[in-house]
């Protein structure tokens, strides 16, 4: 399948790989197509043949065509502690958390085959303790969240299982995968400095993925769906977009952080975990910011050196 114009555009630099903020969706992207559309419009739009499944699709094969990375640190709204940074080693099998709940039996039967990388884990977190971060390693012995399934458990989060299936396919065992938690400060800058203090990974041929959505208001699920979403929700999405889109790097993130005082932010984020993601990317990131997807709610950024906007 030919890359779509945005992700062709980008630069083929395994040298000096971009971060990247992506919409992670929801478990409705597993959703067998029937349940989905049973489901209704939000059903429709965000699950197996909707426009973020579609770009997923394109967007994982494009990143090994044009990096060839040799490990993937991803970043998840889906695990948060305070002011200690965890990153799992969990070895030649990652396990997986579905952290999700009162779904239908099938999505919690879901396969994503991938493994752990000892010492990738270990260079992240000696970045993080060198600047200043405390930061340790956690095993497959170590739960980390509640399991849909009934138990206690550790593993990679639905945050990432879920898209990287449709991205990688359900075994990827060829890049080693390793996860890291965000700091549940929900600061802006907090976890700008968290994607800051692993920048060097991306000369080192290392892919930084940080999943989150511009817009999670559980509350008001017809927020999720562009056609029913209120104006208020298109407005504060829209505003991502151009705050991320501004060239100069400094006021690109003035931009950004002012984001949290839009009229629309508290609207879009009751609590802003599926929002401080972009925070951790573009920390991580370079002097330029592309806009590779604006899926409603559920946008992809690369933030690099050189990028084409």
């Amino acid at each position: 399948m030919p890359m779509s114009s945005p992700l062709e555009s980008l630069p083929s630099t395994p040298n000096n790989i971009p971060s990247f903020f992506f919409g992670h969706g929801s478990p409705i992207l597993a959703f067998q197509e029937s349940d989905a559309m049973a489901a209704g419009p939000m059903g429709e739009y965000a699950g197996p043949t909707g426009p973020l499944a579609a770009f997923l699709k394109e967007f994982g094969p494009a990143l090994l065509q044009k990096y060839t990375p040799k490990g993937i640190v991803v970043f998840s709204a889906h695990w948060e502690t305070r002011g200690e940074r965890l990153v799992t080693d969990y070895g030649d099998n990652n396990p997986l958390l579905m952290d999700y709940y009162g779904f239908q039996p099938d999505l919690y039967k879901l396969k994503f085959k991938s493994r752990g990388d000892s010492a990738l884990a270990t260079r992240v977190v000696n970045l993080y303790t060198q600047s200043g971060h405390k930061a340790r390693t956690t095993s497959s012995q170590e739960p980390r969240g509640e399991d849909g399934r009934g138990f206690v458990g550790p593993g990679l989060d639905h945050g990432v299982f879920v898209p990287f299936r449709i991205m990688f396919g359900e075994e990827f065992t060829s890049v080693p995968i390793i996860q890291v938690s965000i700091e549940s400060s929900l600061s802006p800058e907090d976890n700008w400095a968290l994607g800051k203090a692993v920048a060097q990974l991306r000369r080192e041929g290392i892919l930084i993925l940080s999943g989150g959505l511009t817009i999670h208001n559980l509350r008001e699920r017809a927020c999720f769906v562009p056609k029913t979403a209120r104006p208020i929700y298109k407005e504060f999405d829209q505003a991502v977009l151009d705050a991320v889109s501004i060239v100069d790097a400094e006021k690109r993130k003035t931009a950004m952080i002012e984001l949290t005082k839009h009229a629309g932010f508290r609207a879009s984020h009751p609590r802003e975990e599926h929002f401080v993601p972009i925070y951790v990317a573009a920390g991580a990131g370079g002097t330029s910011a592309c806009v590779l997807s604006s899926v409603h709610g559920a946008p992809t950024v690369a933030f690099g050196d050189a990028l084409v906007t």
